[in-house]
């Protein structure tokens, strides 16, 4: 019995168990577009209104579940339309597949209506792509996308199918499964080092966690929290880290870096010994690399070889996943020192210098943020987009279960919190999601309020409206002598307004009272609602660490 390309696409994603596909049809794409309508019980079609929405909607499904966020698009500007979220992707290790159309094997290389080669275009920003010029390399190839893009150091992997292998027929004995032996990850655990590990804990007097975002993405949570309070070590994340919180308050001290805490930063900038976890020690955690952690030995851990050494020198790298290693790690005795002097010398830094902000005059956006933590529940999803809400949020929400702050790290994609919120609310019906957004990157894709509104999903979104791109703002006010280039919006749109164009119930706040009220209001709302805040337009995200400044050059205010 024959079967076509399509064909064979559809039944593979039915195999690899996807429930949703983000996708927007177009002229290659048709034949697959075709064969989804018949399987529309199996899998369900999420339509955004612009192709890079859908991309960043999959990655939000995918970062809040764990599973692969899948995408399909057309060819030529609608392949290109992806890039971004692609990109944005493979800097967070989120897993997606990016199926895309391509014009027919015959006219590849003509230069052909909406041809792209896309392949070479996302070749470093993918963890691998495939073009498949052959029937017979389809399911093999789409194996192969799914293994990858999940196993390991997750990330996105793109599949380009010519609109003629998608109509092509195939026997279906003649269908073969991709061999996946060349792609598989280390698993042995080399229990010698993870021994010189714990002698080094055992022998240091200053040790600090340093649980980054594989921390999250192993599901290894819950094992670092167990292990900093077995052994009484003290514990920050970074941006990408949030979400480990150990049951002993006293032993977290939050995040670290550019706008990490005054605490944070002290200690590493004191630690003796660092213990990272799934970290890749980007410029925004280091400041000035050659002051980075002076005092401190750092052992490393990572699922990726490639990161480690790359940025900071290690006196051990562990290469492993991070869920197994700590489970190891869990195995050995409580470590026989006391930490309390330690863990006073932090707390006494985090009592003289708390996060904090005046709470008078204007509505602040972190403001917001707390209360946004008082009234929706702890294993709410919480999707910033990029700039200073992004920052207040990390710094003034309580992240207290890992898969429950989405936001672009790596990439720093502004427009990517709407669209991935969308995205996360579809893969987790049962759990609410708030958005915070600014309002320079909600612009970007607020086409996709359309997509709420068209499948009814049940979305709180927070507008923060300072009339300005605040964080490239604040850095012309203390770096640039107050020149304002590009970054006013005095022309901003009636938020508020604009939502109920589109259907979508909303309030607009300005003060305090009425933003505790709203904001109270919108948790016991079973509806989707914006709130456009409307808040004191000079307000900074504070601390901050200066580009290229050691941590211990922090600016409070």
């Amino acid at each position: 019995m024959k079967i076509t390309g399509a064909s064979i696409i559809i039944k593979k994603l039915i195999e690899k168990n996807v429930e949703y596909v983000f996708g927007y049809p177009g002229g290659s794409v048709i034949p697959l577009f075709d064969e989804l309508y018949n399987y529309s019980d199996s899998i369900k079609l999420i339509q955004p209104r612009h192709e890079q929405g859908g991309t960043h909607a999959a990655d939000g499904y995918a970062r809040s579940t764990g599973k692969p966020g899948v995408v399909v698009v057309t060819s030529g500007p609608g392949a290109t339309n992806t890039v971004t979220g692609i990109a944005t992707a493979f800097m967070d290790s989120v897993p997606l597949v990016v199926i895309t159309g391509q014009v027919p094997v015959s006219l590849m290389g003509t230069d052909a209506f909406q041809e792209v080669d896309i392949t070479a275009i996302t070749l470093p920003v993918t963890k691998t792509n495939f073009l498949v010029n052959d029937i017979s390399e389809l399911a093999p190839s789409l194996d192969l996308a799914f293994h990858i893009a999940t196993t390991g150091r997750p990330g996105p992997v793109l599949v380009d199918i010519p609109s003629n292998i998608q109509k092509a027929e195939i026997e279906e004995s003649e269908i073969k499964r991709g061999n996946i032996e060349n792609f598989q990850t280390k698993t042995k655990i080399n229990e010698k080092q993870l021994e010189k590990a714990y002698e080094m804990i055992e022998s240091s007097e200053k040790p600090l966690i340093l649980s980054g975002g594989g921390v999250i993405i192993s599901g290894a949570t819950k094992l670092v929290e167990k292990f900093a309070e077995k052994n009484n070590i003290p514990l920050i994340t970074t941006l990408m880290g949030k979400g480990v919180y150990p049951k002993n308050e006293d032993l977290f001290f939050e995040g670290l870096g550019m706008h990490g805490t005054y605490y944070g930063n002290y200690a590493v900038q004191n630690s003796d010994l660092i213990i990272a976890l799934g970290v890749r020690f980007s410029d925004r955690i280091l400041g000035n690399v050659e002051k980075f952690a002076p005092k401190a030995k750092i052992i490393h851990i990572d699922i990726d070889r490639s990161e480690i050494e790359k940025n900071v020198t290690t006196i051990l790298g562990v290469e492993g996943d991070v869920k197994r290693i700590m489970s190891f790690l869990l195995n050995f005795p409580k470590i026989n020192k006391d930490f309390s002097r330690w863990i006073e010398e932090l707390s006494e830094q985090k009592r003289k210098f708390p996060l904090k902000y005046e709470k008078r005059g204007q509505l602040k956006p972190q403001y917001i943020v707390e209360l946004v933590n008082k009234y929706f529940s702890e294993n709410t999803i919480i999707v910033s987009d990029v700039g200073q809400n992004q920052m207040w949020t990390a710094q003034f929400y309580k992240f207290k279960e890992p898969r429950t702050f989405l936001t672009s790290g790596g990439l720093g994609t502004m427009g990517f919190g709407l669209p991935a919120a969308i995205g996360a609310k579809i893969g987790n019906p049962d759990k609410e999601v708030v958005l915070i957004s600014g309002d320079g990157g909600f612009q970007m894709n607020i086409q996709e309020l359309a997509t709420i509104r068209r499948y009814d999903i049940n979305l709180k979104m927070i507008v923060i409206d300072n009339a300005y791109l605040g964080m490239v703002k604040q850095w012309q006010e203390l770096f640039y002598e107050k020149r304002y280039s590009a970054t006013p919006l005095p022309d901003n749109p009636d938020f508020s307004s604009l939502a109920k164009v589109f259907g979508i119930n909303s309030i607009t706040i300005k003060d305090w009272e009425e933003a505790e009220k709203s904001i109270r209001k919108i948790s016991e709302m079973n509806e989707p609602v914006l709130i456009h805040a409307l808040v004191d337009r000079d307000e900074k995200v504070f601390p901050m660490v200066p580009a290229g400044a050691s941590l211990n050059e922090i600016m409070l205010e």
